[in-house]
């Protein structure tokens, strides 16, 4: 099985980054492929509601002139996918909200793209906003008929300097939990074939 993460933060190296890559260590450990990518600091527009991609039909937005469409097509190799974002301003970047305004309308107008594969958000806040961050994210796996799998807490660990998460024990218990509950997950598919 595949896990896909996605870093909405602009900033490589940080906490965003540590806690997608806590959640793939126990999938990696328990044979799976994993795969990362950047998406905070890069160039994705938003969604402009031009419903091209409702009548194209392609699994493509009609905006070819950013990562979107490269990533998107990840989103669709993958069984699962691990979205990370800081808090900014009680929300996700910009980044991640384009992805997710774009990831959604493509899947839904495309015959549910992104039906019963697993969603898993990961955020990281220095203080607040950090439950509306994943709710954002889990929006898009929920109105898009993902699996989203709980945890030990919610979803997030706390830090504002770049690797202040790693003294969230709790955190990163929490995103180590998340990571062995979706490799549990790919199990339980792989038993009902």
């Amino acid at each position: 099985m595949k896990v896909l993460a996605i870093n909405g933060s602009p900033r490589k190296g940080g906490n965003t980054e540590l806690l997608l890559r806590k959640i793939l260590e126990p999938l990696a450990a328990a044979g799976h492929q994993t795969e990362y990518v950047q998406v905070g600091g890069t160039r994705i527009r938003g969604c402009t509601a031009c419903g091209a991609c409702g009548r194209m039909k392609n699994k493509r937005c009609v905006i070819e002139d950013d990562v979107f469409n490269l990533v998107f097509a990840k989103m669709l190799e993958a069984d699962a996918i691990a979205i990370g974002s800081p808090v900014y301003f009680a929300d996700v970047t910009a980044e991640t909200k384009a992805l997710i305004d774009r990831a959604g309308r493509v899947a839904r107008t495309n015959g549910g793209l992104l039906h019963r594969k697993i969603g898993a958000a990961a955020v990281a806040a220095r203080r607040g906003g950090a439950i509306h961050a994943v709710d954002t994210i889990n929006h898009l796996f929920l109105a898009n008929q993902m699996v989203v799998p709980g945890s030990t807490y919610w979803n997030f660990s706390l830090g504002r300097d770049p690797g202040d998460v790693l003294a969230d024990e709790e955190g990163l218990a929490n995103m180590r939990d998340l990571g062995e509950q979706i490799a549990w997950l790919f199990a339980l598919m792989e038993r009902r074939g």
